[in-house]
């Protein structure tokens, strides 16, 4: 399945864009104070952008290219898909943040971005994504104490797709 939102193709929409967000917003307002929105590279960049504009809360984006600055931090990442390394800048022990995507599949790379975040002592109060299309939310819920809300959740067992 191919949609703007998760691959950028057709374009996004500002009136799609606004509508995800609106409703990401809803459940972040209910995560309490948060000091900084983080996404991961790529497509999470424009959710992450229009929230931080809208709630007025800066954003940082976890980046798949070392920048080399002092106290950056490396996340190996391997999914069911690939193995690769991202790179945190921008964030801070004790800071109050939450993860905003695009999608969560596997939960390989959410799994490694929050065990990173949680040795660096940073608070991760909440994850949101727009679509759900794995089993791992609870997994991940379990094993890091902290829920990911999806806007969409989606089932995919052979050629049968389900969407909640």
């Amino acid at each position: 399945i191919v949609h703007p939102i998760t691959d950028g193709i057709p374009e996004i929409k500002p009136e799609l864009l606004r509508e995800v967000t609106s409703e990401m917003k809803k459940h972040i307002k209910k995560c309490g104070p948060i000091d900084k929105i983080v996404t991961i590279e790529a497509m999470g960049i424009p959710l992450a952008t229009a929230l931080s504009l809208d709630m007025n809360i800066p954003f940082t984006i976890i980046r798949k290219r070392k920048y080399g600055l002092s106290g950056e931090v490396l996340v190996e990442q391997v999914t069911g898909y690939s193995k690769s390394k991202l790179y945190i800048n921008g964030l801070q022990k004790g800071e109050n943040v939450v993860i905003v995507d695009d999608l969560v599949s596997t939960g390989g790379t959410l799994k490694a971005v929050l065990s990173v975040l949680k040795d660096i002592g940073v608070n991760v109060i909440g994850v949101i994504v727009a679509v759900d299309k794995g089993d791992c939310a609870e997994e991940v819920n379990k094993e890091f104490d902290v829920q990911i809300m999806a806007l969409i959740k989606m089932d995919i067992h052979d050629d049968d797709i389900r969407i909640t």
